[in-house]
């Protein structure tokens, strides 16, 4: 499962979990800050990344496009990274079977 991180997570979280979650990436790696968000979208559906974002805009297009690309929302308010990265290390299990599922498309993590 590859992620993609959008620029309101912390680059500085792909080192942090890129042996749980093989290839992922952060927007602003990619040259991708500041692109508007359904090229973003359109991006991670056509390279097979799982877009991880705090933006409630992905949230609506999840819910209003369905998948792919699928999304993961951090309903987490301001926390410090190393709080996002335990979350996202805590959650690795879930996020697995989320993915292979024919169904969902969106997965919230709190």
């Amino acid at each position: 499962m590859k992620l993609l991180l959008d620029e309101n997570l912390s680059d500085r979280i792909i080192h942090r979990v890129i042996d749980l979650y093989p290839d992922s990436e952060h927007v602003k790696i990619l040259g991708l800050i500041n692109t508007d968000d359904a090229v973003i979208w359109e991006y991670a559906k056509t390279k097979g990344f799982v877009i991880v974002s705090k933006d409630s805009d992905f949230h609506q297009r999840s819910l209003l496009y369905g998948h792919p690309p699928k999304f993961v929302y951090l309903r987490i308010g301001n926390c410090p990274t190393s709080k996002i990265i335990q979350i996202l290390r805590d959650n690795v299990d879930t996020s697995i079977q989320f993915e292979s599922s024919q169904t969902e498309s969106l997965l919230v993590l709190t």
